[in-house]
This record gives structure tokens, sequence and C-alpha cells, in this order.
């Protein structure tokens, strides 16, 4: 079965200035999630949260001698990456359904098909 990444994009104040009970429902629902990919008929292979972006750490020139640590490359940007979920659908519609249920209350959800190498 195909693989997909779904990549929760929101803004990240968002969380620091929800409040607790708002905070609690957005875990309550990413719990829930869990269970519907699989009501779905899907696998969740996995998935995590992210720490906020003052913890990141940006790499410049990686695999070459000049591989150095740089400052936030797009400190501009208002979204970011907060966290992910991999899952194992039959096909592109039924990973769409599922990645409709996936919670991103303060921005959108990126579903991207994985590329699968032979080998």
């Amino acid at each position: 079965m195909p693989k997909y990444l779904l990549q929760i994009v929101e803004t990240e104040s968002a969380y620091t200035e929800a409040g607790e009970a708002e905070f609690a429902e957005s875990m309550a629902n990413h719990q829930a999630f869990a269970q519907e990919v699989a009501e779905a008929g899907a696998t969740l292979l996995g998935g995590e949260a992210l720490q906020p972006t003052p913890t990141a750490t940006y790499l410049r020139g990686t695999r070459t001698a000049d591989v150095h640590v740089v400052d936030n490359p797009l400190p501009e940007i208002k979204e970011v990456v907060g966290g992910y979920y991999l899952i194992e659908a039959a096909d592109d519609a039924q990973a769409l359904e599922v990645a409709k249920r996936c919670p991103a209350p303060y921005g959108y959800i990126e579903m991207r098909p994985i590329w699968e190498f032979g080998g």
C-alpha cells in the first residue's frame, strides 16, 4: 500500500496564545484522529509533534567541508511544520479522506505521497 506524509502546517504562536482548554481540545482531536485512521481502513505508521522553531538548528553546506549553522533562513514565515503523521492508505482517494480528518486548527495539512524506490 502507498504511504503518505501528512504535514501539519500551522501558525506556531496560536498555540501559545490559546487557552488551556483549547490546547486540551486540540490534543484530544489528535488522539481521536489515530482511531479515525483505523476506522477509515488506513494505517497510522507514525507521527510526532515538533518542538517550537526557536529550538531548531539550520545547516547549510551539508556533506561538504563547509557545513555550517545559520540563522533561521525564513524568519518572516508565519506558518511552520509543527508535526506530522505517516500513514499507509490504499490509494490517493483514501489518503485524502484520512487527511481531511487530521487536526490543524491553526493552519492546514499538506498531504504528500512518499516516493517508493525499488530495491
